[in-house]
């Protein structure tokens, strides 16, 4: 079994980040999904080896544009978004992660929690992190060939 902590969006308001601490240091992996990404620089220095971070359309420097992560036999791929046109729906994006063999999509952008299976892949955003309507995070488990979700409200 893998677990992993997934945000986005945090936009510089890391007290969100904060208050998810706790939980960075019992999962398998944490992600940020951009826009935001140098809001982690601490977290990646305490946990540089399961942190990953994507750099988003308002970050400068922290973060890869996109990756694929491998756990217990699936391949997650991970990007912001913003490339793909996910505020105008997610075929493209689902679309990139076939392309890559991958069966879950993880994104974000849009500051709107979603999970949705779009032509096979699972695409799922955590929500913004930041201090919008109804700031979240994901809590993603991978067990035996199978993924499960979970949009986590930040109060």
């Amino acid at each position: 079994m893998k677990t992993f902590v997934v945000l986005s969006d945090s936009h510089g308001r890391r007290r969100a980040i904060e208050k998810l601490r706790p939980l960075f240091a019992e999962n398998d992996y944490i992600v940020h999904l951009g826009d935001g990404s140098a809001d982690m620089r601490a977290v990646l220095g305490e946990y540089p080896e399961k942190t990953y971070l994507i750099k988003g359309n308002c970050d400068a420097q922290y973060g890869e544009d996109e990756f694929v992560l491998e756990a217990e036999g699936i391949s997650v791929f991970c990007c912001h978004g913003h490339r793909y046109g996910v505020k105008s729906g997610t075929a493209r994006l689902a679309a990139r992660a076939k392309q890559l063999d991958c069966e879950v999509a993880l994104y974000g952008h849009t500051h709107r929690a979603e999970v949705a299976e779009v032509d096979g892949v699972l695409c799922i955003n955590p929500g913004s992190a930041g201090s919008y309507s109804e700031p979240s995070y994901l809590y993603l488990v991978i067990h035996d060939k199978k993924v499960t979700p979970t949009v986590v409200p930040l109060i």
